[in-house]
């Protein structure tokens, strides 16, 4: 019962956490970045100047955590269901990939050139090119929240449908009828 209630916990909050932060890379791509990359280097110093007090910096990281945290503890609680194992396990590597190695190989050095690194220090050509590089390397990231929410719903609707009790005062002929219908549908 406990084990149950954990897993349901930790599936609840994967799902949670991965489609907000799916959400959140959605946003970004049809607000945001129309605004900040379609004309570097001016719309980079637009954007330095507009996300002063707030930006996607301060969003995704937690929420990033949050997902990587409720994933890894998820996979154990998971993993003696073989109808979840790589539903969860699969939402888990899809996202650390993605999100997490991916951001931290290809777009943390960007981020530093384009967002950090003073005004002036690289020339237009070079902006220009890291923001494409940016963009294109963001559909990478997209597909991978995609891919990661969409896993970790299935494993929690895999879970639910495992755990769904049923009435216990419905006659044995009636539940046996219900799970060969259920069979039929799937």
């Amino acid at each position: 019962m406990v084990r149950t209630r954990l897993t349901w916990i930790a599936l609840i909050v994967m799902v949670w956490a991965s489609m907000i932060s799916f959400g959140g890379v959605a946003a970004e791509t049809v607000m945001l970045y129309p605004n900040i990359f379609n004309d570097a280097p001016a719309s980079l110093d637009r954007a330095r100047e507009f996300l002063v007090h707030g930006g996607p910096h301060d969003y995704f990281p937690p929420l990033g955590a949050s997902v990587t945290l409720s994933s890894v503890a998820a996979t154990p609680l998971t993993w003696r269901d073989r109808r979840l194992r790589w539903w969860v396990a699969g939402a888990t590597a899809v996202f650390v990939v993605c999100e997490f190695l991916f951001s931290a190989v290809f777009f943390w050095p960007r981020n530093e050139i384009m967002f950090v690194d003073p005004p002036g220090t690289h020339s237009a050509e070079y902006l220009r090119q890291v923001a494409a590089e940016f963009v294109a390397g963001h559909w990478v990231r997209f597909a991978g929240g995609a891919v990661t929410a969409a896993l970790a719903f299935v494993a929690l609707l895999r879970f639910v449908r495992s755990t769904a009790a049923v009435p216990p005062s419905a006659p044995a002929s009636a539940s046996a009828s219900a799970s060969e219908s259920a069979e039929a549908t799937r």
